[in-house]
């Protein structure tokens, strides 16, 4: 096998992130129930923007997130993911570069408008978000650089981006040029809607082998098993994936990988302020890990810190060194 060029390559939904703060009496008035998602079109999108207060914007996406975050860990980070040829476009891959993250994926002007997410943040550091996913579910098979797909350690996909037809025809088709490359393939389930959408499909990926790293919250552990029992769902599904990670928010983690299984708890943090990208970035600290060829335990701890950073302000981009924090895990 020949050496990878990049350690990570993530691919998934290019979406600009706007942040900004609001009240409870805001989200009331504009019907939308406190920490959910939801998807909008773009009429939609403009007219929540224009009624926000003052926001700010960056490169956004679950995958795109995590490869911002490996990337800020010292990993050789790539990233895939449908822009068009609008402003928006032109600030994302900006904004996405200028992390070092590679990202080539050409603009397209026959997608409409680029995707982004209007995130209302309260008090109680709730998100409350508003999604136009607009080009980003354009990515098609055609999109995808094979040889870069081919030249990555270990390829990473979002299940956000499983939900339309064409982007996922062409995540299986990264798939199969990973897994003739002898290359690793990482998975997460995103959000229990998803899995509610597409149970089978994800199941399917695990029978036929075609996921080696499985990445879940307790909430997509149950809806994937059936089960609300922890252990039960966790055995289950760790029967059908070489190397399963679930989160538990401040209970910590847990990773079983065959006969091997680690646990850690959550990392101390002073203040909770805005939980956007806490799972995006625990992953990037869990892959930076095991790019890097540490154990189950260590990864773990790197996803925690990780994690624990971003969640202690604004946005989902660190704004402490990563790298300084991961200490000796990185040296």
């Amino acid at each position: 096998m020949t050496k990878a060029i990049l350690d990570v390559l993530a691919i998934g939904n290019a979406i600009v992130d706007v942040i900004a703060d609001a009240e409870d009496t805001f989200l009331d008035a504009q019907g939308l129930a406190k920490g959910s998602m939801r998807l909008i079109d773009e009429d939609e999108a403009e007219r929540l923007y224009a009624l926000m207060g003052p926001g700010r914007e960056a490169s956004g996406g679950s995958a795109g997130n995590t490869a911002a975050g490996l990337a800020a860990l010292g990993v050789r980070a790539g990233f895939i993911g449908q822009v068009a040829g609008d402003q928006l476009g032109s600030i994302y891959r900006h904004d996405i570069r200028s992390l070092g993250v590679t990202f080539d994926t050409p603009a397209r002007d026959d997608v409409g408008a680029t995707a982004r997410c209007l995130i209302l943040v309260t008090g109680d550091a709730q998100r409350t978000m508003n999604t136009f996913l607009g080009a980003a579910q354009q990515l098609s098979a055609s999109d995808i650089d094979l040889d870069q797909v081919r030249s990555a350690g270990i390829l990473y996909l979002e299940g956000y981006l499983w939900d339309p037809e064409v982007p996922r025809a062409a995540m299986e088709w990264a798939i199969a040029a990973a897994r003739e490359a002898g290359r690793k393939v990482a998975f997460t389930l995103s959000d229990t809607f998803c899995v509610d959408r597409h149970r089978g499909g994800f199941h399917r990926l695990l029978d036929e082998r075609k996921v080696d790293i499985l990445f879940a919250n307790e909430a997509e552990l149950a809806a994937m098993t059936g089960t609300d029992e922890f252990e039960e769902g966790l055995a289950q599904l760790a029967a059908k994936v070489p190397m399963l990670v679930v989160t538990r928010g401040e209970q910590g983690a847990v990773a079983i990988a065959g006969a091997d299984r680690a646990s850690i708890p959550a990392q101390p943090i002073e203040r909770l302020v805005d939980t956007t990208g806490a799972g995006d970035l625990f992953a990037a600290g869990f892959l930076a890990g095991q790019a890097k060829g540490l154990g189950l335990e260590a990864s773990l701890t790197l996803g925690a810190i990780a994690a624990a950073e971003v969640i202690q302000h604004y946005g989902a981009r660190p704004e402490q060194d990563l790298k300084a924090l991961a200490g000796d895990l990185l040296a």
